[in-house]
């Protein structure tokens, strides 16, 4: 056991390349060999230490899975399972997390749960706890995810930078979202931020999007740390963590600038998935450069057109779409695409037919609408889809009803050209004054009316913690805008948690004002 453990010790602190190397060299070297067959002799006269120990540095050293040793062993350890104290369960837990599910495997984690529940009111070492937690994963019963809560909030004030690093990790594995548990973790690793290796910085957040928490302070805390050490990580790594803030919906405002900068000075990083995660990340985070904006496109676009030869057709339709939501049209790229649709050679596949569908759709209308060519319609054909509005809607409905005392001074589920529909919308004079019947605007010409959108958006279409609009919504608001109307944005939740008269009151000074697309009111700000 001691030389297995030595072992695994000594390998693990090797580079990866290393470890295949040497791996070789373990396995072949005929002592090796000799010692797994001592241990298959007396694996049932070993102590119980001795035991989970050689399981765990085999495993970690990657003796495959489906050897008799490695068999034996865990066929031992369920005969033993009693006999364990609770350090010995914790490396049993931590061994049987990185084996995958055999029908061995299944019956030791299964009686490790029952034992768990037994003995889970006297194990208070939060580092046995997380071990348990990342063992039993996301299967285990929510009464005992329950009590393994409990068990760490019972113990929260001896909480270290280290375990609460690998809390996340714990509760994410078990896919159980902890406030009482996580909240204190994330303000341990706030107040120990410059600690944090790069991996486990994508590890949390990662973990963030698993358990679906959303900490804004936590988040800002992190990115602030990466773009305050921006010079010191390889481009790959920060296009690594802007990716994941992406998925958890955040926009790090100060290291998308950096990073725009960055490729501005040296593109020649950005291979193909480089180049389509960037485009993902600044598209769906709608974010725009405050500086060298045109320069940071038109790099963007020479690395597309380095890319072009290699690209497969749904990887060139991400790129040109990503590009056509931030309101940038790559000519030789979009080309190429709608040269190959309407050769009907844009072949996609099946799997995602019909999100690829709706992004061909998008890209031809930015081509159209935000052309420098395009000029505004004298009249826009609209559609009444129905009179009747969806729940999450009525409060707004009632809201205007007793605003402006009569439903025929506004409309409800506005279906406009380009597939794009508006949940209310109000006609003004000119001088956005006075709220004008819809009938008597009809046959008006849009230069006499205003036009007021309104749109009640969710709180996942805006960036975390703000009100900048996502990539989507913010296109919808741009075309809307080239359309001739005025865009109301609205967070919907928001909206609900108010009482009735300051909803009325709400959009009255939405209605007269003449920045009624930000959501003042709010405690949030625009990040852009």
């Amino acid at each position: 056991t001691n030389s297995l453990t030595t072992a695994w010790k000594l390998f693990k602190s090797l580079s990866e390349e290393q470890q295949r190397y040497e791996k070789q060299l373990i396995f072949e070297h005929p002592a090796f060999t000799k010692l797994c067959q001592q241990l298959l002799r007396e694996a049932r006269r070993m102590t119980r230490g001795d035991l989970v120990f050689s399981l765990h540095a085999l495993v970690s050293l990657g003796v495959p899975q489906n050897t008799r040793l490695i068999q034996t062993l865990v066929r031992v350890c369920q005969e033993k399972l009693n006999q364990l104290d609770n350090r010995c369960i914790s490396v049993l837990a931590t061994t049987i997390a990185r084996m995958d599910k055999d029908k061995n495997v299944s019956a030791l984690q299964a009686g490790l749960q029952l034992l768990v529940e037994q003995r889970i009111s006297s194990i208070r070492d939060i580092f046995v706890l997380q071990n348990l937690m990342k063992c039993l994963g996301k299967d285990t019963p929510v009464f005992l995810k329950k009590k393994l809560e409990m068990a760490v909030v019972r113990e929260i004030d001896g909480l270290t930078f280290p375990n609460a690093l690998r809390m996340f990790l714990a509760l994410a594995a078990m896919n159980y979202c902890s406030l009482p548990i996580l909240n204190p973790c994330s303000k341990k690793i706030q107040e120990n931020v410059h600690d944090v290796p790069f991996r486990q910085l994508i590890l949390i957040l990662e973990a963030c999007h698993t358990l679906l928490y959303r900490n804004v302070k936590l988040f800002s805390a992190l990115a602030d740390y990466v773009n305050s050490t921006a010079y010191l990580w390889d481009k790959r790594q920060i296009i690594l963590f802007l990716s994941a803030c992406e998925t958890l919906g955040y926009q790090p405002t100060e290291l998308l600038d950096i990073f725009a900068e960055k490729v501005t000075e040296d593109p020649d990083f950005l291979n193909l998935k480089n180049l389509l995660v960037v485009l993902r990340v600044y598209s769906r985070l709608n974010h725009v450069p405050r500086v060298q904006k045109h320069l940071f496109f038109e790099t963007l676009h020479s690395c597309l057109n380095k890319c072009l030869p290699q690209i497969s057709n749904t990887e060139l339709l991400k790129a040109v779409y990503a590009l056509g939501i931030l309101g940038y049209l790559p000519h030789h790229a979009l080309d190429e695409l709608l040269q190959k649709d309407s050769k009907d050679e844009l072949i996609l596949s099946d799997d995602l037919k019909e999100q690829n569908t709706a992004m061909l759709r998008c890209v031809k209308t930015c081509v159209e609408l935000d052309s420098p060519s395009f000029t505004k319609p004298a009249f826009v054909p609209t559609e009444n889809l129905s009179s009747l509005v969806s729940l999450n809607l009525r409060k707004a409905q009632e809201a205007l009803i007793e605003l402006l005392r009569d439903e025929n001074m506004f409309r409800q589920n506005v279906q406009l050209p380009y597939g794009y529909h508006i949940d209310f919308e109000i006609r003004m004079d000119s001088d956005r004054k006075k709220v004008l019947p819809i009938a008597a605007t009809d046959d008006h010409p849009d230069s006499c009316v205003q036009r007021l959108a309104f749109l009640f958006a969710p709180m996942s279409a805006f960036c975390l913690g703000t009100t900048h609009p996502q990539g989507k919504l913010a296109m919808k608001k741009r075309h809307l805008n080239k359309l001739g109307y005025h865009v109301i944005l609205i967070q919907n939740k928001k909206f609900q948690e108010m009482k009735n008269e300051d909803a009325v009151e709400f959009l009255k000074r939405k209605i007269y004002s003449e920045d009624g697309f930000s959501f003042t009111e709010a405690t949030l700000q625009d990040n852009n």
